[in-house]
């Protein structure tokens, strides 16, 4: 499911409570981040809930860095924001992570209006955390 796609499935829920449960279970479907990756290296900083973050690179077809995302948190909620950030940028070249920011995203699905500061600072820390990691893989491969 493309970002767009998640766009479209959020305007069909009319109330919050239903685009909560959505993002509920928008986590359920994550990929399981292994237990040994629950780690400080991977522990995203800013956030009160525990949110993990586990980042791959690969060389993309034209040697570009293509960086692909493997989450985790212990909060149902935060594990479906993980899922949308994931969406967002999760198997994109580097570039792109790098220059795509999330708050247009976040206000179409109206995570902007209706998430607490705690949590909003976090998912803000998480995509910081991506873009840093995407910048780092271009700097790495002498891209930036």
């Amino acid at each position: 499911m493309s970002i767009n796609d998640l766009i479209d499935d959020f305007s069909y829920l009319d109330d919050w409570e239903d685009r909560y449960r959505y993002v509920i279970e928008l986590g359920k479907d994550l990929a399981p981040l292994p237990d040994a990756e629950h780690s400080d290296a991977n522990k995203v900083k800013g956030c009160v809930s525990q949110v993990w973050l586990q980042t791959h690179v690969a060389n993309g077809d034209n040697g570009e860095p293509v960086l692909t995302f493997i989450g985790d948190s212990d909060a149902h909620i935060v594990r479906g924001l993980i899922a949308i950030v994931l969406r967002l940028y999760s198997g994109r070249p580097a570039s792109e992570i790098a220059n795509t920011p999330a708050d247009p995203v976040f206000r179409q699905i109206g995570l902007d209006e209706h998430l607490s500061p705690q949590r909003s600072n976090g998912l803000h820390a998480m995509v910081g955390r991506i873009q840093a990691d995407a910048t780092a893989a271009l700097a790495d491969a002498g891209v930036a």
